[in-house]
């Protein structure tokens, strides 16, 4: 069903692109009423409008703040056009027909990222754009709606096709985007007021995001899947390779979330199946990634590599040695790409922008969302408490808060190995602590000659003498946990019988 289209209200914050637009209006004689800032604009660009304030016979008021909020506009546009009672009140109250509604909100995502100022975050709340843009979408059997510039180009195209109409099948797709657009507008307001007030679990939470890309299939072939952030972009620039996956995007956050939680312009990260399978901190960028690779080199072939540095000349020599999904770094020199590039799938990531911030994790099953804050806070000496007779040496303590920290990135039940910064053994996602020593400590032997000054880490508390047993017998001399457990005396006692230093976490890391 064609409707053809006589008279059309714009209402835009986004000004740009309104000539082409409003050329088409002109061609098909749509008459235009306008406000503000958007009736100025149409004037400048020599075209006839008319102001809402002469439309309705109304004056802006409270500094603009109502204009469009007015019966005669709402009328305009919600009414029905064939049904009798509509048709009479218009023409007792001398309305006219509004068929085109061209609205884009005060920006109000933006205006957070510009100030902390509530009084101007508070103007920037737009009232009457949404308004009409959900009259105009209600109304979609009669009425048109658009609601960002980049529609325009589409409508303009619509209009040729129809001689200024618009087939309802267009007119549908309108009213769902702009549902969702005024959805999404109320979501970034309702988490301002909760962010503002220290609301972290509001009695109704609402997820808002923007679609990044459509991904080919999910984990697996027959799943559906996409991708959206909260943000208009993820802050990673893919600069090489084929499209990126479900699982390779899994596997980039997890690596991303150890790295970025490295000292600055440090550090080596090597992830398959959203685990790690080699971190090293090493100075010596080369050296790092060559550690964090003898840790597991079989677990690393297929992986993702995340380096928190930039990414040279020889580091990518070595890297092109290894079939490698992803490379991720804070940027890479030009001689390193062109390097790199001659694997045309390798995905090369910048992840220099990607930050960690105030994150909450969600995790859906079925209809149900999981909702917790994320584990990302920095360790220090005040986070531990030596509870064995033997005290650690200054190498010793930096060892173990560096494989505590890893340690809390890997999937529970968690054993990690280390030694001069760098995983030696891991052992991850056993049902049993016990098991999870012993693959630890098996790919310790397996795949590493030097295992000297070794510590290891466990994510939660030991509940029996048995696992840190098994480390100590494999020539661990220093072992760090979180207490908590009615054995933890137990523990302390077998610490100091076997020289061991032990420390105690003052809090627990699981990542299931």
């Amino acid at each position: 069903m064609k409707k053809k289209i006589k008279t059309a209200l714009i209402s835009v914050s986004d000004k740009n692109n309104l000539k082409a637009l409003l050329n088409i209006l002109k061609k098909n004689k749509i008459k235009i009423i306008s406000s503000g800032g958007t009736y100025k604009e149409i004037k400048r660009l020599k075209f006839n409008c008319l102001e809402v304030s002469d439309f309705t016979n109304s004056p802006e008021i409270l500094e603009g703040r109502v204009k469009t909020l007015h019966p005669k506009i709402h009328a305009g546009i919600l009414n029905k056009r064939k049904k009798k009672s509509h048709l009479k009140d218009l023409k007792d109250n001398n309305f006219e027909n509004i068929d085109l509604v061209i609205v884009n909100f005060y920006p109000f995502e933006n205006t957070l990222k510009k100030t902390i100022n509530h009084q101007k975050i508070i103007e920037n709340i737009d009232v009457g754009g949404p308004t009409m843009v959900r009259s105009a979408a209600k109304n979609y059997n009669d009425v048109a709606v658009i609601t960002s510039s980049d529609q325009y180009e589409e409508l303009i195209q619509e209009l040729k096709k129809f001689k200024g109409s618009t087939s309802l099948n267009f007119r549908e797709k309108l009213s769902r985007i702009a549902f969702a657009e005024t959805a999404y507008y109320d979501s970034i307001i309702s988490n301002y007021f909760n962010k503002k007030t220290n609301t972290i679990f509001p009695r109704k939470k609402i997820f808002h995001g923007n679609l990044i890309e459509q991904l080919r299939y999910g984990e697996n072939p027959h799943q559906q899947s996409a991708i959206y952030s909260s943000n208009s972009n993820m802050n990673l620039k893919q600069i090489h390779g084929k499209q990126l996956s479900y699982n390779n995007y899994n596997d980039i956050f997890s690596a991303l979330t150890i790295s970025k939680s490295l000292p600055k312009d440090k550090g080596t990260v090597i992830v398959k199946h959203a685990n790690p399978c080699g971190v090293s901190v090493k100075n010596n960028h080369l050296e790092s990634y060559k550690s964090a690779l003898s840790c597991d080199p079989l677990s690393a072939f297929g992986g993702i590599v995340s380096c928190n540095f930039k990414i040279t000349r020889n580091l990518a020599v070595e890297l092109n040695k290894l079939f490698l999904e992803v490379i991720i770094a804070n940027g890479f020199d030009s001689n390193a790409i062109k390097i790199l590039k001659t694997k045309k799938n390798l995905r090369l990531i910048d992840g220099t922008n990607y930050k960690l911030g105030e994150l909450m994790k969600f995790m859906s099953f079925n209809q149900n969302i999981l909702v917790q804050s994320e584990d990302l806070n920095m360790f220090t000496k005040k986070n531990f408490k030596v509870v064995s007779k033997r005290k650690p040496n200054s190498k010793q303590l930096k060892d173990l808060i560096f494989a505590f920290n890893v340690c809390r990135y890997v999937k529970s039940n968690a054993i990690v190995i280390a030694s001069n910064e760098t995983t030696v053994g891991i052992g991850s996602g056993q049902p049993s602590r016990l098991d999870s020593c012993k693959i630890a400590i098996n790919k310790m032997k397996k795949f590493n000659l030097e295992t000297d000054n070794l510590v290891a880490a466990s994510d939660a508390f030991f509940p029996f003498v048995d696992g840190i047993e098994k480390l100590v017998q494999s020539g661990i001399r220093a072992v760090i946990q979180p207490s908590g457990s009615i054995k933890d005396k137990e523990i302390i006692n077998f610490a100091n019988e076997t020289d061991t230093v032990l420390l105690f976490s003052k809090t627990r890391h699981f990542r299931h």
